[in-house]
């Protein structure tokens, strides 16, 4: 931008960057959390807000601002003239960066008049002139004579508006100008299946409203914005996180779950996918080899054939999935290629193919390549700052997952294993390679850059968050609040204790001080209520990682504080004493739990002690089971409750059994019903109540969880030993597929399970939990209902889905 760029041209310019349809300039910016640019081009300026900074980015006449970040805390802001495509980022604390969508986009709209991406040569592959130069070719369009239009570099652009899109001068002197290959945005129109597509229709084909992918109203789903940052689930838009044929949504009519949405194909080539491989590379999408049978020896039915499988997995509608001949294939995101098999009986079946070779990967990397999906309860806490930390958490204190350190995606970095080799950056676990205040990792959120880790110091381990559910307490022992000692629970936003140092051991300001550090925003006056008393640390913006204060060296404006978690009960739900295995294997094929890893586990039996289902404490007086498992008898004398049991027939010393008082049936007849112990069971290290979900919550799509019983093992090895078993949650749309479960599957029940087979629960598991982990404790998600047989492929077990009971299951143990 020219030093003499008047307004009505900053207006231009300004409405050139917005895209269309959007009013608020902020829509034209991606922000990051936790990420700072290292740049020589940048003004620090004071701002009020996030908006205001904008304002400044929008006002910049000295160089072009193609990005800001923000500093709430120190109240300003940073314009720049680079992104994080020309200069290196790095992690801090308390920022927020926003770069110009239209800087890092490498596509385009329309003719490609707003384009400002980084392509630089023609589309036969001739380096482009740059723009300022006069040689070989003079040109007509010059950064001088045309200050609005983004000729830096030698970059592709359209100044005059071409029809035929971005254009330069090229650096042969036979061939004064050519066009570039530009894609297409997926703002108007689609590429391959509508992965990308970003645009902002929001009705289906048929005319109907989409509802918002925020809200579970009319239709509860498993499709949620903060569990898929990378899927752009904004607003009400049209998107297809699924691998179906083109964009969709759910719909705002009660009587029509989700409907495909009608998005044009965009008219020229998209962007490439990356490279191809011959053998199975993770999911193995990018294969493209010539496999053509089935695991059971089927022979693959061609993609462009409908007999004998009736399908829509075509070539026309999966257009960049190399969908070619009858070859094994994975063009909707299943766990592995597979194919519609010949024979009519048969429907699909996955493929076998060759692993592409890990050890040709650092070790680092090949580890990285399955990096793991929960985050262990047990014997996690790091000492002093946790540089010596090696344990395998891999959640931050947001709950959301790592990214593995070798990886680059959807951040890249330099913490890597073979740069910091002394640091233990295994996989995607935790660590602190640069001697920060605790434990942390990169996230696999695009928005959000690094979090700390959902860690504690191994002296305050002893304690825990307090129970989620006051009003049904498991147990009456609670510990101090915050007002009473110097802890705090949560993020500490209510602490009003006396620390005053930081964690570096520095004082603290004084919150009425002005010395060091002159701030507005956080004073006893603008902040009557956040207890800014004396220098003492608090959190008065709530702040993830805990109460802060500005500090009393001139060089540092704030740091955290050392305060720890209150000490709030004896026990806590969900969280078990022994580690448990999570292992990949099957309660059908025999994978054997750590005994006493699943506290929350009971056997529910006959009056002759004979084990026929499973069931989950809620609390020392109550059981959570299967309605049908209570079809045997309406009499509680008819059944009897084990705790704490590892072995079916053979029970330890320790268990503890209780008579059933009470029978409590679900009111509108769902598999689900509550049994009121004779007497409270004893928490111990062995027996320990599950957590429950929020009313209404549902669990993501893909949510690894856990079932476990001592059912029907098939023969195999295991028997009479409690088991149990991984399984991902399948969202019931997916379920509900002609294929799966064909419409079987009601709004109260959600689906789990392996489509390639071979894990299950199985008869005598019914009744017990799914459980899932949720940042730092298990909670049930899930009561064993039924299934189609056990562990067929295909055919993924159904569960109760008990955040739909809530209410009554807190009603009913509250009134019982």
């Amino acid at each position: 931008a020219s030093p003499n760029m008047g307004r009505q041209e900053l207006l231009l310019l300004l409405l050139l960057f917005l895209r269309p349809g959007h009013g608020d300039p902020l829509d034209s910016y991606i922000n990051t959390q936790g990420a700072s640019l290292i740049t020589l081009t940048k003004k620090q300026l004071p701002a009020g807000s996030i908006s205001e900074c904008a304002e400044k980015c929008e006002e910049e006449t000295t160089f072009t601002c193609r990005s800001f970040q923000y500093h709430s805390k120190e109240q300003h802001c940073v314009v720049m003239g680079d992104n994080s495509k020309s200069a290196p980022v790095l992690r801090m604390r308390d920022v927020v960066l926003y770069e110009k969508r239209i800087y890092l986009s490498e596509c385009k709209t329309g003719n490609g008049r707003r384009y400002r991406g980084t392509v630089s040569k023609t589309k036969n592959g001739v380096a482009c002139q740059k723009w300022s130069d006069r040689s070989p070719h003079t040109p007509r369009f010059s950064p001088t004579s045309h200050p609005l239009e983004g000729l830096e570099e030698n970059y592709c652009r359209n100044p005059d508006n071409d029809e035929k899109g971005p254009w330069c001068y090229t650096t042969d002197p036979a061939t004064r100008f050519d066009y570039c290959t530009i894609p297409e945005c997926e703002e108007e129109c689609m590429h391959c299946s509508g992965e990308n597509y970003e645009g902002t229709i929001s009705r289906t084909k048929s005319g109907l409203e989409c509802q918002a992918w925020d809200s579970q109203t009319p239709h509860a789903h498993g499709y949620i914005p903060a569990k898929f940052p990378s899927k752009n689930l904004k607003m009400n838009y049209c998107r297809n996180p699924d691998g179906e044929p083109s964009p969709w949504c759910f719909t705002t009519n009660p009587n029509k779950r989700w409907e495909l949405c009608d998005i044009p194909r965009c008219t020229t080539p998209p962007p490439s996918s990356g490279p191809t491989h011959q053998c199975l590379k993770g999911r193995g999408e990018s294969y493209v080899g010539k496999v053509a049978v089935t695991l059971s020896g089927h022979t693959c039915q061609r993609w462009s054939e409908q007999t004998p499988h009736k399908h829509n997995r075509t070539p026309e509608n999966f257009p960049c999935k190399n969908l070619e001949e009858n070859y094994c294939r994975n063009p909707d995101g299943e766990s592995a290629p597979w194919c519609f098999t010949t024979n009519s009986d048969v429907r699909w079946e996955h493929c076998k193919i060759p692993s592409c070779e890990s050890s040709q990967l650092p070790p680092e990397q090949a580890e990285a390549t399955v990096p793991p999906e929960q985050t262990p309860v047990v014997q996690e806490c790091y000492h002093g700052n946790g540089q010596s930390y090696r344990g395998t958490s891999s959640t931050t204190i947001t709950g959301r997952k790592c990214q593995s350190w070798s990886s680059m995606t959807p951040h890249r970095h330099s913490k890597t294993p073979d740069k910091i080799p002394n640091a233990g950056l295994t996989m995607n676990y935790c660590r602190n390679p640069d001697g920060d205040k605790g434990p942390w990792c990169y996230t696999t959120d695009p928005s959000v850059r690094w979090e700390f880790c959902n860690l504690k110091k191994c002296s305050e381990t002893q304690g825990a968050v307090m129970n989620a559910r006051p009003e049904v307490p498991p147990v009456s022992s609670q510990g101090p609040s915050e007002a009473e000692a110097d802890c705090m629970l949560g993020n500490g936003k209510g602490y009003r204790g006396k620390k005053a140092t930081t964690v570096a051991g520095t004082t603290c300001q004084a919150w009425a001080a002005q010395e060091p550090h002159r701030h507005s925003i956080f004073t006893p006056e603008t902040n009557p209520r956040a207890g800014l008393e004396k220098n003492y640390c608090r959190n008065p913006d709530g702040d993830v990682n805990g109460p802060w204060c500005y500090t009393t060296d001139p060089k540092k404006l704030f740091d955290y504080c050392d305060v720890p978690q209150c000490v709030s009960s004896s026990f806590d739900c969900g969280k078990p004493k022994v580690e448990p295995k999570k292992c990949p294997g099957r309660v059908v094929g025999g994978c054997v739990a750590n005994p006493h890893s699943w506290p929350w586990q009971v056997s529910l039996r006959t009056r002759f002690r004979m084990h026929f289902c499973g069931g989950t404490l809620l609390s020392p007086d109550w059981v959570l089971t299967a309605a049908h498992c209570l079809e045997r008898s309406s009499r509680p004398s008819s059944y009897k409750v084990i705790l704490g049991a590892h072995h079916e027939q053979n029970l330890e010393a320790d268990v503890q059994e209780r008579d059933v008082s009470k029978l409590v049936l679900e009111p509108t007849r769902a598999d689900i019903a509550l049994l009121k112990l004779s007497s409270p069971a004893i928490i111990t290290d062995k027996v320990i109540p599950a957590c429950l979900p929020p009313a209404d919550y549902v669990v993501a799509d893909r949510t690894v969880c856990y079932i476990t019983g001592w059912g029907e093992t098939q023969g195999t090895f295991g028997a009479g030993l409690l088991k149990e078993a991984q399984l991902p949650v399948i969202e019931n749309k997916v379920c509900n597929r002609y294929e799966y479960l064909n419409g079987r599957v009601k709004s109260t029940e959600l689906c789990a399970g392996l489509l390639t087979g071979g894990a299950d629960s199985c008869q005598g598991d019914s009744g017990g939990p799914l459980v899932c982990f949720e940042k730092d404790k298990y909670i049930l998600q899930g009561v064993t209902s039924w299934g189609l047989g056990c562990a067929r492929p295909n055919k993924p077990g159904v569960y109760v889905r008990v955040s739909r009971f809530v209410k009554w299951i807190e009603e009913t143990m509250k009134n019982n």
